[in-house]
């Protein structure tokens, strides 16, 4: 994905974006009816969809792994549904680390596949299938919210508090996958993420419909390792800026930042400048788990960059956990008296 323009950001409608708001209205009203279609199908075991009201990086993936460890611990055995935006893989396919990669499955995949079996599908429904083969008894789908095509038990909807929904418009306009209430309409609560005060106007739209507001927290791992050696942090993720402000707020000593689009596929130009420079500076490597994860398998300068590069590891906190289990216990209880429509 691109870089998102600039005005997506602002608090109120630039002139950009009000020459696309027609466009925005004609996608938008496509989105909507599209949301609103009843699923073609429905899974043998709860689903649970972690997904976001708009374009790029929110948060989804951590609060998807967060969700698997706390079905563990109440006994379940999770698996993971994924469409593998940025592979070309369109499935049914359960990902194997040994052999897939990221140009094939996407990246994000490969960080679900680690912790819980996944697959990668286009057909959501079709994914299902294949995922109950692997002996689960809960989905949690990793981003199709806005897809219809499976029902969801439950959709925990991951909003960066930091950076909230920019100027609320759909796209081409803004940010919005949907108008946002229809997506509101589907959202059963809110993961508020991170420090900031940018995303309350959409927590307060989601309150007065009623729908539950969770706090998470990224924690970092190994707090003290990171603020040893100078760092030339690089990310290719929905907002990079994100990541070094999380490195800033351990006081980890980062000399140099690089960021580059969403899901970017590091060339061997790509990873010779950031060799060179890191060398030339005595820095250490650093990145995202996603993008160390897209850069597996690489050869040559790239493979050079992973061999180099550490990963910034990390983990989603609930600030109410109880909620949490509450809500999955729920949808557990109610599948039960529930006849599947996609079956083993």
């Amino acid at each position: 994905m691109r870089k998102p323009p600039s005005f997506w950001r602002d608090e109120k409608p630039s002139p950009a974006a009000f020459l696309l708001m027609p466009a925005g209205a004609v996608y938008g009203w496509v989105a909507g009816w599209r949301m609103n279609r009843p699923p073609l199908a429905r899974a043998a075991v709860p689903t649970i969809c972690v997904g976001n009201f708009v374009l790029g990086g929110a948060g989804k993936t951590p609060t998807a792994l967060a969700l698997a460890r706390i079905a563990r611990a109440r006994g379940l055995r999770p698996g993971f549904l994924t469409r593998g935006y940025g592979g070309e893989e369109k499935g049914p396919l359960l990902v194997d680390l040994a052999t897939h990669r990221a140009d094939r499955v996407g990246d994000e995949a490969l960080l679900l596949a680690a912790v819980a079996p996944t697959v990668v599908a286009e057909a959501r429904p079709a994914g299902a299938s294949r995922l109950l083969d692997e002996d689960i008894d809960l989905i949690i789908m990793d981003d199709g919210f806005q897809n219809p095509s499976l029902a969801k038990d439950l959709s925990f909807i991951a909003v960066d508090a930091g950076a909230g929904i920019g100027n609320g418009l759909v796209f081409p306009a803004g940010p919005l996958r949907a108008p946002l209430r229809t997506q509101i309409q589907h959202t059963d609560a809110l993961v508020v993420i991170g420090e900031g005060d940018a995303a309350d106007p959409v927590i307060r739209v989601a309150a007065r419909a009623g729908r539950a507001i969770l706090r998470g927290r990224l924690r970092p791992a190994r707090i003290k390792d990171w603020r040893k050696t100078p760092i030339l942090a690089f990310a290719g993720i929905g907002r990079p800026e994100k990541f070094f402000a999380s490195l800033a707020e351990i006081e980890a000593p980062v000399a140099k930042t690089v960021a580059f689009p969403d899901h970017h596929r590091f060339t061997e130009d790509d990873a010779e400048n950031l060799l060179l420079t890191a060398e030339a500076g005595k820095l250490r490597l650093v990145t995202t788990e996603k993008d160390l994860a897209r850069l597996a398998g690489a050869e040559g300068a790239a493979g050079r960059l992973r061999d180099k590069a550490d990963a910034f590891a990390v983990t989603l906190e609930f600030e109410n956990l109880v909620a949490v289990n509450e809500m999955i216990a729920d949808v557990s209880r109610a599948m039960q008296a529930r006849e599947p429509v996609v079956s083993r």
